[in-house]
C-alpha cells in the first residue's frame, strides 16, 4: 500500500519537539498501518526559511493556542514543517476516488498529513493537517509541495465560507518559502495549516471496498459511526442498520452543504469523491470561484474541459457521488433498497434546503402558493443578462432595508440590468408579496444572508500579486473583510463593487 521515500539530507527532522500546550488524543492513527503510513513533514531547505504569510487569530482560539502564537519562531517552524510539535503523530492517509467520473484507483493524502487530533477549548476533537509539508508515499509523481498562490486562496476560501455559515474546513494559517517549486512556472513553496473535525473523503471508504478489504471497511465506518454519527446505533433508524443510518447521515449533510453552495454562487471546481467529506464540510479548496454573473452554465476549472462540475450541475453531480459512496458501504448494508433509499435522502432533503436558502435571500419568512414561481422568475431575470450575482442580492437586502425606512434604492437594483422593463415587472411582482411580510424582519434577515463580500478571483489575485513580493497587509486586509462579509466596512467599496476588466483573464485549474 505504501513505498519508501527517497528522503534528502535536508529533509530529515531532527529538531526537538515545538510545545504548544495542545492536548492530543491522535484517534484516527490508532487505527493502524492499514489506514494511513506514519511519516514525519519534509523540512524545507535551510538556505529557505519559512516566513508567515496569514494568520486566523479566530482558529487559533478555536484550537486554544496561546495568544503569542502568531509571533512564535517555534510554531512557525512546526507549521511549515521544519520542526514536530510535541504530542503530535503525523499520518499520511491513504484514500481512492473518481475523479471527473472516472475511477482513479489508489489515490490518498500526496501532500497532506495529518498531524493528529487535539482538543478544542470547548472539548471537541479537531484534526490539524499540513497541506504542502512534503513527499508521502500518495504523492506518486507528485513533489507533496503546494505554492503560495493556491495556498493563500485555500486559507482565505475557508474563513471566508465559514463566517458565511457554510460548512467547511479552517485554516489556522499560510507560511511561505522561497524554495522554488515548479508548476507551470518556477514558483515559491508554501504551507496551509487546515483544521477540521475530521478529513475523512468517500474516497476512504471507496478504497477499502475497492479491495474488498471489508474487515478494514468496517472498522473505518464503525469509527466514523462512533466518532461522528453515534446516533445511527438507534434500533429504530433503518430497520437497526447503522450502516445504512450513517449513508442517510451524510446524504443529509451533502444536501445542506450543496443548498449553502448554490445560495451563496460557489463553484468547487473538482468535485471528485476524493474531495467529498464525510461529515459534509467543504474540502479541498483547489479552482473554486465565486459567481461573477449569474450562469448557470459557468464553469470555472479550467480543466473541466466537459463542464462536469458546472455551478448547475453540483447538486446532481453531489447525489452521483453519493451513489459511489452507497457502492463502496454496500458489502456492509447488505440490501441495495435500503441503501438507494439512504441516498435517496439527498433528493428530498436538497430541494427544502435550497428553498429555505432562497427564500431567506430574498426575505419571505411565511410560505405562499406563488413563492417557487417567484424564485425561479428572479433566478431567469439574472441569468437573462448574467447579472452580477453577489451586488443583486446586497442591493435587494439593502433596498428592502431603505423601504422598511420609507425611503428607495429601486434605482441601483434597476441600473444593474439593461431590459429595465423585465426588471420593473419583475420587481412590481417582489414588492407586491413582500408586502405580505414584516418589512424590517425580512431586511434584517436579508442583510444577514446576503454577502457584501465574497472572495471573487480578482481580490485573491490582488493579494497573491502583493504576497509574491513579500507584501502581505493585502492578505491580512482581505481576511479581515471575509470573516465579517456582512458587515459595511466603510471605504472598501471598490472591494464590493464590480470585478475590474482584467479579471476575466484570470484562468484557475486544478494546480491552482
Amino acid at each position: 500500500m505504501s513505498a519508501v521515500l527517497d528522503t534528502p539530507a535536508h529533509a530529515r527532522n531532527d529538531a526537538a519537539p515545538v510545545q504548544t500546550g495542545l492536548r492530543w488524543i491522535n484517534r484516527y492513527a490508532q487505527l493502524g498501518a492499514s489506514y494511513a503510513t506514519a511519516l514525519a513533514p519534509q523540512t524545507l531547505p535551510a538556505d529557505h526559511p519559512p516566513y508567515w504569510v496569514g494568520q486566523s487569530r479566530a482558529v487559533g482560539d478555536w484550537l486554544g493556542l496561546a495568544p503569542d502564537w502568531t509571533t512564535s519562531s517555534d510554531l512557525l517552524a512546526a507549521l511549515t514543517g521544519n520542526a514536530p510539535l510535541a504530542g503530535s503523530a503525523p499520518v499520511a492517509t491513504v484514500y481512492s476516488g473518481h475523479q471527473f467520473g472516472v475511477w482513479a484507483g489508489q489515490l490518498g493524502d500526496g501532500r497532506a498529513l495529518l498531524l493528529g487530533e487535539v482538543l478544542s477549548e470547548t472539548g471537541s476533537g479537531l484534526e490539524i493537517q499540513l497541506k504542502g509539508a512534503g513527499r508521502t508515499p500518495y504523492s506518486r509523481m507528485g513533489d507533496g509541495r503546494a505554492v503560495l498562490r493556491s495556498s493563500i486562496r485555500e486559507f482565505l476560501a475557508s474563513e471566508a465560507m465559514h463566517a458565511m455559515g457554510v460548512p467547511t474546513t479552517r485554516a489556522l494559517c499560510v507560511t511561505g518559502s522561497d524554495a522554488p517549486v515548479r508548476r507551470e512556472t518556477i514558483e515559491t513553496a508554501a504551507v496551509v495549516t487546515r483544521v477540521a473535525s475530521s478529513f475523512i473523503r468517500f474516497g476512504h471508504f471507496e478504497h477499502f471496498a475497492s479491495r474488498e478489504q471489508f474487515d478494514e471497511l468496517r472498522v473505518l465506518a464503525d469509527y466514523v459511526i462512533d466518532r461522528y454519527y453515534p446516533e445511527c446505533r438507534a434500533t429504530d433508524v433503518y430497520q437497526g442498520n447503522a450502516y445504512a443510518a450513517l449513508l442517510a447521515a451524510v446524504s443529509e449533510r451533502t444536501a445542506v452543504l450543496l443548498a449553502h453552495w448554490q445560495a451563496v454562487g460557489f463553484c468547487h471546481g473538482v468535485m471528485n469523491t476524493d474531495n467529498m467529506s464525510i461529515l459534509g464540510l467543504t474540502l479541498d479548496y483547489g479552482p473554486y470561484q465565486f459567481l461573477d454573473g449569474y450562469d448557470p452554465g459557468h464553469i470555472c476549472n479550467h480543466s473541466d474541459t466537459q463542464g462536469r462540475y458546472a455551478y448547475a450541475r453540483q447538486p446532481n453531480v453531489a447525489y452521483w457521488n453519493l451513489h459511489a459512496l452507497a457502492q463502496a458501504l454496500l458489502p456492509l448494508i447488505e440490501d441495495e433498497r435500503l441503501a438507494q433509499a439512504a441516498v435517496d435522502v439527498y433528493r428530498e432533503r436538497f430541494p427544502l434546503e435550497l428553498d429555505a436558502r432562497y427564500r431567506a435571500k430574498l426575505g419571505l419568512a411565511t410560505h405562499q402558493p406563488d413563492d417557487r414561481a417567484l424564485l425561479e422568475a428572479t433566478l431567469r431575470l439574472l441569468a437573462q443578462e448574467r447579472t452580477d450575482y453577489t451586488i443583486f442580492w446586497r442591493r435587494l437586502s439593502e433596498h428592502v432595508a431603505a423601504s422598511a425606512r420609507g425611503e428607495t434604492r429601486a434605482q441601483a437594483l434597476r441600473d444593474l440590468f439593461i431590459d429595465s422593463t423585465a426588471f420593473d415587472d419583475w420587481l412590481s411582482r417582489y414588492e407586491a408579496r413582500l408586502t405580505q411580510e414584516p418589512l424590517q424582519d425580512s431586511a434584517n434577515t436579508m442583510l444577514g444572508v446576503n454577502p457584501r463580500f465574497v472572495l471573487r478571483n480578482w481580490l485573491g489575485e490582488q493579494a497573491i500579486r502583493q504576497a509574491r513580493d513579500k507584501d502581505y497587509s493585502g492578505v491580512a486586509r482581505l481576511l479581515a473583510l471575509l470573516e465579517r462579509p456582512f458587515d459595511e466596512h466603510p471605504g472598501f467599496e471598490a472591494e464590493a463593487g464590480f470585478p475590474p476588466d482584467w479579471a476575466a483573464s484570470i484562468e484557475i485549474s486544478c494546480s491552482s
